[in-house]
């Protein structure tokens, strides 16, 4: 067994996260925060744009804490790739976003969606040739904080409950607006959903699909959706006060009605909507005299599952609106994204407003690690299985947290990988897309 002599080079400089240098390069040549930063006034201290820029390199490294700046006060190639020239203390970062997040916020927010449309993020259709657009609420566990808008989730937990919406096959992020975790989730969705619209117009011309859970199952939003050009909806039904045994006659009137399996019945119910023209209700009515076991019930369980959609039916019959909306779920592993890989699980202050831009953040930081991920489908990538999508966790691991040598020489910066670097030809093609002219 062979042992290692340990040596530390007193002049030559690593790094074991080389990917900073397309975060850097894609904040800086890709966005107009440089400009957009300046409009916060402050008369001294340091510049806002190297407080963004500082946050947002360790929050794309999967680190959410402010301390986790102190790391990078020190460290010449952090500072080099993110183009900052006075790094913040965790302290002055946390004082200084305390100070100006409502006016921070809307800047990144609206850096993250011009990042995508100058880097021309691609925005892939569904088979039927609309975009998805899928909203929803994901609960965020701050149990035994005091911070400000932590209250009690539908989860059973106390946290916040945000709002987050994805575009496309590719699921581009384009809002994750934080609410308190008590607050319903159809409460102000209208003005979100109007924000969010825009922001998908200036990415597709193609019609837009709007997917929503049974939360935003109201009139207003179907009347709001149904004024949209181009844009139609899949929202799941909410049964209310409807009675499963109305809908179980209604079935066996129509024989709807077909086995399943021994002792369980579905049937599959299309009808137009009276008072809504071009709406349609898709409901499943199930009914089960056993379990699978074989074990019989007292008496027939009767449930009800439904969709109501603006799709015309020779886009999508019934069975494809179902399946359009289980497609929905994939939304579910993009929430997972933002609390696991990027560790925002617990946000890591206590005033709302503080974590409201934590968010900003993190949704800018999500769209250039999903973007830098497009890299990694394809000829050369390192061995991975095969996917349509990276996860941003993957993402880290094979080009956030790849190790290269900064080299400086006759006034220039050079970063040099070792030979055998798996993903050398990915990050100079994602660097050499980033500086071409666009």
């Amino acid at each position: 067994m062979r042992t290692f002599t340990l040596q530390q080079s007193k002049t030559e400089v690593y790094t074991p996260h080389a990917g900073l240098a397309l975060i850097g390069h894609c904040l800086n040549h890709r966005t107009s925060l440089i400009k957009t930063a300046r409009t916060v006034v402050k008369r001294h201290g340091i510049p806002n744009i190297d407080l963004i820029r500082t946050y947002l390199g360790v929050i794309c490294l999967g680190k959410s804490d402010f301390e986790a700046v102190e790391s990078t006060r020190k460290d010449h190639f952090f500072k080099n790739a993110m183009g900052i020239k006075q790094p913040p203390s965790s302290a002055r970062l946390r004082q200084r976003f305390d100070e100006d997040a409502e006016a921070l916020a809307p800047l990144l927010e609206a850096a993250s969606c011009e990042f995508l449309e100058r880097i021309q993020a691609p925005v892939s259709p569904l088979a039927m040739g609309h975009v998805a657009l899928d909203m929803d609420v994901f609960p965020m566990d701050n149990s035994q904080t005091c911070k400000e808008g932590v209250s009690y989730t539908y989860k059973g937990y106390e946290g916040y409950a945000p709002l987050a919406a994805y575009l496309g096959k590719e699921g581009w992020c384009l809002g994750c607006e934080l609410r308190p975790g008590s607050q319903h989730a159809n409460n102000g969705f209208l003005d979100t959903l109007t924000a969010v619209l825009l922001r998908a117009r200036a990415l597709t011309a193609s019609p837009i699909l709007v997917r929503l859970d049974s939360a935003h199952d109201a009139r207003d939003n179907r009347d709001f959706l149904n004024k949209q050009e181009q844009v139609d909806f899949l929202i799941k039904w909410n049964p209310r006060k409807h009675d499963p045994l109305v809908w179980a006659d209604k079935a066996l009137q129509q024989q709807a009605f077909g086995l399943e399996r021994d002792g369980k019945m579905e049937a599959l119910i299309s009808e137009t909507l009276p008072d809504e023209p071009g709406v349609r209700r898709i409901v499943k009515v199930t009914v089960r005299t056993s379990d699978p076991s074989g074990q019989m019930f007292l008496e027939p369980e009767v449930s009800l599952e439904g969709w109501l959609t603006s799709l015309p039916e020779h886009l999508a019959d019934d069975q494809a609106v179902i399946d359009l909306y289980k497609d929905h779920a994939t939304s579910e592993q993009f929430h997972s994204e933002f609390k696991t890989d990027l560790d925002l699980e617990r946000l890591p202050s206590g005033k709302f407003a503080t974590n409201s831009l934590v968010m900003a953040f993190a949704a800018l930081g999500y769209n250039l690690l999903r973007w830098i991920g497009l890299g990694l489908i394809g000829p050369d990538v390192p061995i991975r299985h095969q996917a349509k999508r990276r996860r941003l966790k993957t993402v880290m691991q094979e080009l956030m947290y790849m190790a290269c040598r900064l080299v400086q020489s006759g006034r220039q910066l050079f970063l040099r990988f070792g030979r055998h670097c798996p993903g050398y030809k990915v990050y100079r093609d994602l660097y050499q897309e980033v500086a071409s002219p666009g």
